[in-house]
């Protein structure tokens, strides 16, 4: 059956709109884990060490902080509440620079910042799935998005 060009035009429509949703639900997921992973991945030249979590409120969690060398043990140093930070425990941690907030660091850390493109990637295999009517990528994109969330779930 041949198609007349308005059902060619309604079919690129649709690719090109679901194409756009896709890569828009990608760049947010990238855009939201950078604000943490560049702490983490860029974090040579940056003040190391170790946090003691004292104690947790609704959103954040305090506690003694130990840097590494010579500088002194210092109080009042933050880090984002999540299921992985429990009172008493001992992280370590990477400074974010002019703040008093710390976030995770090395290979948890790492796996933690990322956790915004993991569900991102899930949620564009939907779309890549569904709207572009391309289910091995789809597939691919998904596998993608459940290991990095499956290995910051192990990490933790």
């Amino acid at each position: 059956m041949k198609r007349n060009s308005s059902g060619r035009m309604l079919d690129h429509g649709r690719r090109v709109s679901m194409a756009a949703l896709a890569l828009l639900l990608l760049v947010a997921g990238f855009w939201s884990s950078w604000g943490t992973a560049q702490h983490v991945l860029l974090s040579k030249g940056r003040e190391h060490g170790t946090l003691t979590v004292a104690e947790c409120g609704e959103k954040t969690c305090t506690g003694p902080y130990d840097p590494e060398g010579p500088a002194g043990e210092r109080s009042g140093m933050v880090i984002a509440r999540s299921v992985a930070v429990a009172e008493g425990a001992e992280l370590d941690v990477v400074v974010k620079p002019g703040t008093d907030e710390v976030v995770r660091a090395g290979r948890p850390g790492a796996l933690h910042a990322w956790l915004p493109l993991g569900g991102a990637l899930l949620l564009a295999a939907c779309v890549v799935g569904g709207g572009l009517r391309m289910p091995r990528t789809a597939w691919g994109t998904a596998a993608a998005g459940g290991a990095l969330l499956v290995g910051a779930f192990f990490a933790l």
